[in-house]
């Protein structure tokens, strides 16, 4: 699995992308270029990315039409908008960015170091949501063996260890994904009821005292 991630510059001026790169080349993420709002759309039918940074005049359809676009898709709504602008653009932009979903301007020229910070902050926080969502989808996973084949004792430490993580993944994750984890919950505690029913099994503890914690796997800060 490819751990970078994609980055999509959206500019119809070859300078401009040229320039683009060139900054964010040394965070070693998938830059992926597009010379037009309609193929930026093309390019989220198929593909997740971190962040846009969206160029707000192009021929056709202009960066503002394009993020309504973007924000109007269930798939790419929550997708950070970053709109490029020139220094002595329209004040009337900002306002206009704003209320099509962007998320911050930059100017052109761009401050090199300015751009990648920014960028970065989302790149950052684009692989943590996706490190959570695969923490919740091995946790949904557990969950669902541990209901198909419950077992006394040890099946019920692993609930236990599962409900504890699974109420620590849900102070972490993002709006986005909270939904998931308290799916997930529901499932871990349906388990516990019914591996409690399941004559000779342990009851599943409240805790993590006693549990045996090396059968999950270690959890990354």
């Amino acid at each position: 699995m490819d751990d970078k991630a994609k980055i999509l510059l959206v500019d119809d001026r070859e300078e401009n992308l040229v320039a683009l790169e060139a900054i964010l080349s040394s965070l070693d993420q998938d830059l992926v270029r597009a010379r037009s709002g309609e193929e930026a759309l093309k390019a989220l039918l198929t593909d997740e990315y971190a962040v846009i940074l969206l160029d707000v005049i192009m021929p056709g359809m202009d960066g503002f039409e394009t993020a309504r676009d973007i924000k109007r898709r269930k798939k790419t709504r929550d997708l950070p908008i970053i709109f490029l602008t020139a220094v002595d653009s329209d004040p009337d932009y900002a306002f206009r960015g704003y209320a099509a979903g962007a998320v911050d301007f930059i100017s052109k020229p761009f401050d090199p170091w300015v751009l990648r910070a920014k960028v970065s902050v989302f790149v950052e926080l684009h692989n943590k949501n996706r490190q959570l969502r695969e923490q919740a989808a091995l946790l949904r996973d557990q969950a669902a063996l541990l209901r198909a084949t419950p077992s006394p004792g040890p099946a019920a430490q692993r609930i236990a260890i599962a409900r504890d993580r699974a109420a620590r993944l849900r102070d972490q994750v993002s709006e986005a994904l909270r939904p998931e984890v308290v799916e997930l919950e529901r499932g871990l505690a349906d388990a516990a009821i019914a591996l409690n029913a399941t004559p000779g099994a342990g009851a599943v503890p409240g805790g993590m005292p006693g549990a045996d914690s090396s059968e999950f796997p270690a959890e990354h800060p």
